[in-house]
């Protein structure tokens, strides 16, 4: 198993960041790498709930994603599991920090040989990721 650990403080209350995560509508403007848009399907957001959504590239690509919602805890962690090709886990875990929150992502991959291969898309986008996240949180 490989993981890739991403982070940001993000000056907001960790209640503030959960709320960009577990509001359906929200996630889906957020998610994704920079370019990036969705269309969502089905968002439980609950333990064992199903995630569908399609990511739209910015080169017209589409990339079919179903997760489940491993688990929830209210303002502290989220965790998706990805059981699809490339299969990983995706543990996002909110701490309160000095000047708001600190956010620790978490992808760790099945395999690590599809880890290495696509690690050079994973690095940046997982920082584009959490960019995205803190401007939905300061801008919603």
């Amino acid at each position: 198993m490989t993981t890739f650990n991403h982070s940001l403080d993000i000056p907001a209350t960790p209640a503030q960041v959960f709320a960009a995560i577990s509001t359906p509508e929200r996630l889906a403007r957020w998610w994704g790498p920079a370019g990036f848009t969705n269309t969502v399907s089905v968002c439980e957001f609950k333990t064992g709930g199903r995630w569908n959504l399609v990511m739209h590239g910015p080169d017209g690509a589409n990339y079919p994603n179903d997760n489940v919602f491993g688990e929830i805890v209210l303002n502290q962690k989220v965790v998706v599991e990805h059981p699809m090709q490339p299969v990983f886990c995706l543990t996002i875990e909110l701490m309160a920090s000095k000047t708001g929150t600190l956010v620790s992502w978490a992808q760790a991959f099945e395999s690590a040989d599809v880890a290495q291969q696509i690690e050079h898309i994973v690095v940046p986008a997982n920082d584009e990721n959490l960019q995205k996240l803190m401007l939905e949180v300061l801008n919603p």
